[in-house]
């Protein structure tokens, strides 16, 4: 059963009106969210995902609806990993607390268009080149042993965007001090940019790195469009508020890492499987399907992604726990 079209028309205008609403809400209320309003806002789109996951169930049937959540549940763990680079691009440029909201919003507009680009090109290339998906599977695999290698550091990817941020230096005036959110200032009598274009820049890039290693891993799940777009939007609508509600804890989490390498690794090995089972390369077995290659169920993907992301999330706290209570011992 395929999704209705009606159904993603009504569901795209009604994201679109709730991304609104948000939005307005950060540029007239410019504050720092209480853990309650954080944890009601998390809890609401949450929520929200998983009515819309029940309406898909309605109208598409179980086999759309697994897709979906499957996809959300995987965007969700990936998006987390976001949260810890944008962590340290407010500390380098120093972004007031209260300014924060507005530039986490504005990031997350840059990260849906970003993604819906590739979406576009990624449904465009398996359509015309279904052997992609070797190339998604190998590139996600490299991508989870960077992730789990014990140098490796988010630092990395900020510097990555030190080119860009030089570039928009050399080319444009920007003062040294935020004038709250604006973009542009007078200073001395002179038109400036305001430190935020930097942010704005260095956010855009970190997502176009961020949408470069989720979008081929999501295309193991599913190939629809719409799917894989509205899987995208749950899972970033929800982050802003996700950043405050977290808060210290991030830095807590010391082995979020490895639970999304062992994702990233399992869905690369996913889609190398996915296209030895569709195979058409000619010079692997004659460029016929192998069919022994399995085709790894929704149900089992969910399951990896949720115990991977659980399993992480407590190693980390009991970690930090076990050193919290030494550094009382030793202090006592």
């Amino acid at each position: 059963m395929d999704v209705p079209v009606w159904f993603e028309i009504v569901s795209l205008a009604l994201l679109l009106l709730v991304l609104l609403g948000d939005l307005l809400i950060v540029r007239w209320r410019p504050h720092i969210p209480s853990t309650k309003e954080s944890t009601l806002w998390v809890a609401f789109y949450v929520a929200l995902a998983l009515g819309f996951a029940g309406l898909l169930l309605a109208v598409a049937g179980p086999g759309h609806a697994g897709e979906f959540l499957t996809g959300w549940a995987l965007e969700y763990s990936l998006s987390i990993d976001n949260l810890f680079v944008f962590v340290l691009i407010m500390a380098q440029f120093a972004v007031p607390r209260k300014l924060q909201q507005e530039v986490l919003m504005v990031g997350i507009i840059i990260a849906l268009v970003l993604r819906g680009i590739f979406i576009l090109l990624g449904v465009t290339i398996i359509e015309n080149f279904a052997p992609v998906f070797y190339l998604f599977g190998a590139f996600l695999i490299w991508t989870a042993i960077r992730q789990a290698m014990p140098e490796k550091e988010h630092e990395d990817e900020v510097a990555k965007e030190g080119f860009a941020v030089r570039l928009v230096r050399r080319l444009v005036p920007v003062s040294d001090e935020f004038d709250g959110p604006k973009l542009r200032t007078v200073v001395g009598g002179k038109r400036m940019w305001t430190p935020m274009i930097i942010v704005f820049v260095t956010i855009g890039v970190t997502d176009l790195m961020f949408a470069i290693d989720s979008i081929p891993a999501i295309f193991s799940i599913t190939q629809n469009s719409f799917l894989v777009f509205t899987a995208n939007i749950f899972a970033l609508m929800g982050l802003r508020q996700l950043y405050f509600l977290l808060g210290d804890l991030l830095d807590r989490l010391r082995y979020l890492h490895y639970g999304i390498a062992v994702i990233l690794a399992f869905i690369g090995v996913k889609l190398v499987l996915h296209a030895m089972h569709e195979n058409s390369v000619p010079f692997l077995n004659g460029g016929k399907p192998i069919e022994w290659a399995p085709d790894v169920p929704i149900w089992l993907s969910l399951t990896v992604i949720v115990v991977a992301m659980l399993g992480a999330t407590g190693a980390s706290l009991i970690a930090s726990g076990r050193e919290k209570r030494q550094e009382r011992a030793l202090a006592e």
